[in-house]
């Protein structure tokens, strides 16, 4: 089992990517902390988890909040004593259209939710993984905001995202000797709630965009999240690995 015993944080757990890797996680023997603001949805996912034979507990909030950051570590202390790893996973793209027409409050909410979130996570994740000795802490970024990644009418998300690339390649470097890993991840397309999983003209026209010309399913993102965290991935820090179905090579 990939992840046997280890005690990992998962944030945005309530669907897509991240239910996907709580799923994932659980049958690979981790024991998990769920994060999300939709509690319902959070309690219905720890709940079949339990029933599947893993191991999860949960707890409601909003990544904005750095409160918020430092009691899902909390609720990871309390419940099982320590913190091996973390994927941050939760995001918004905000509204899309040109950065001229662009809402301020639409920009920091796509800044505060998908990169001042990520300073949080690290300010509450790395003093405990520090203390231990080690761990594994995973971001999920985007092609989007990696080099030639970009596409029009993004541009808040591109720019907190690839601010995420930049923190996170910080962050290795500082860590690196303490054993702590930090890296991101940068799906392609994925059939998600949020990416339009129930508008088959816009999948279409999103997987045509891929050399693969198809989306990823959330689970297939969630198998790269889970080698980025696991032991397989030992000499890996500060990168951002690209799962993107060839999207960034064919922008190249």
């Amino acid at each position: 089992m990939e992840l046997d015993g280890k005690v990992i944080v998962i944030s945005g757990a309530s669907s897509g990517i991240g239910a996907a890797a709580a799923r994932l996680f659980a049958a690979e023997g981790a024991r998990l902390v769920l994060g999300a603001r939709r509690a319902q949805m959070l309690d219905a996912l720890t709940s079949e988890i339990g029933e599947s034979g893993g191991t999860a507990v949960s707890l409601a909030g909003d990544v904005r909040e750095e409160a918020y950051a430092q009691a899902l570590v909390g609720r990871a202390l309390d419940a099982y004593g320590r913190l091996d790893g973390a994927f941050n996973n939760a995001g918004i793209v905000g509204e899309m259209g040109a950065l001229a027409q662009m809402s301020l409050s639409n920009w920091e909410a796509v800044m505060s939710t998908n990169l001042t979130s990520a300073f949080f996570a690290l300010k509450a994740q790395l003093p405990v993984m520090t203390a231990q000795g080690g761990g594994s802490i995973v971001f999920t970024s985007s092609f989007v905001g990696y080099s030639n990644g970009g596409l029009p009418g993004m541009g808040a998300y591109a720019a907190s995202k690839a601010g995420l690339i930049g923190l996170v390649q910080s962050a290795a470097a500082d860590h690196a000797a303490d054993g702590v890993r930090i890296n991101s991840l940068l799906p392609g397309g994925t059939v998600t709630p949020a990416g339009g999983q129930d508008n088959p003209e816009f999948l279409q026209y999103i997987s045509g965009l891929h050399p693969m010309k198809r989306m990823a399913a959330a689970g297939e993102i969630a198998q790269a999240a889970m080698f980025l965290l696991s032991d397989r991935a030992s000499f890996m820090t500060g990168s951002p690995m690209i799962a993107d179905g060839g999207m960034s090579v064919r922008l190249l």
